[in-house]
């Protein structure tokens, strides 16, 4: 069996246990929390197991951060900056190369997710693929203090927000309300892509 660890499990491994340890909290505090059993965060820290996105989610509702947050890296990501001239001054634009990009993969139906803007930017921008037959749940509390926008660009999405369901097709979007239980569901025979646009709004 190998022993090289996919760097993305790594990273993930390393921002669950630095939440919980910048918060004082034990595996069990965090369990009690997410609704995750003690025994998978402790293999997902230990770099064992990779997270499903149903999983991510509970731990991102825990903590209070997106899911986006989860799977950023703390050490920053491959990008090259440009010098230029604007307004009579020098300006610097970071430039991310497709290829560059992380790609998350659930282990469990398939959903991938790839970041297109850097923790450095104030909103979040995020690319998925849902296959085909894919559910992804979030519990309620994943958007808590969050505001979210949903884009489809390709395929069908069938979006549940508490007891109303969403039939979204390419060109349509959605602004997401309060909080509450949503499902991601592509109960078509082919692949649906869209874009998550998330910004973060103070406590009430």
């Amino acid at each position: 069996m190998s022993n090289i660890v996919d760097p993305l499990v790594r990273q993930i491994a390393a921002r669950v246990r630095a939440e919980r340890e910048r918060r004082r909290w034990t595996l069990a505090q965090l369990a009690e929390a997410s609704g995750v059993s003690q025994a998978m965060i402790s293999r997902i820290e230990r770099e064992e197991s990779s997270p499903t996105a149903v999983v991510l989610g509970k731990l991102s509702a825990a903590f209070q951060l997106s899911v986006s947050s989860l799977l950023a890296s703390a050490e920053g990501e491959a990008a090259a900056e440009v010098e230029g001239e604007g307004e009579g001054e020098r300006v610097r634009v970071r430039v991310r190369r497709e290829a560059d990009a992380a790609v998350w993969r659930d282990p469990e139906t398939g959903y991938r997710r790839r970041q297109i803007t850097s923790p450095r930017f104030p909103t979040e921008i995020a690319e998925i693929r849902l296959p085909a037959g894919a559910q992804v749940p979030y519990p309620a509390a994943a958007f808590a203090f969050i505001r979210q926008l949903v884009w489809v660009l390709d395929g069908q999405l069938t979006f549940h927000e508490g007891d109303l369901v969403h039939h979204l097709h390419p060109g349509d979007t959605i602004e997401l309300g309060e909080p509450a239980p949503r499902v991601f569901v592509n109960d078509t025979d082919t692949e649906c892509r869209y874009v998550v646009v998330l910004a973060r709004h103070p406590q009430p």
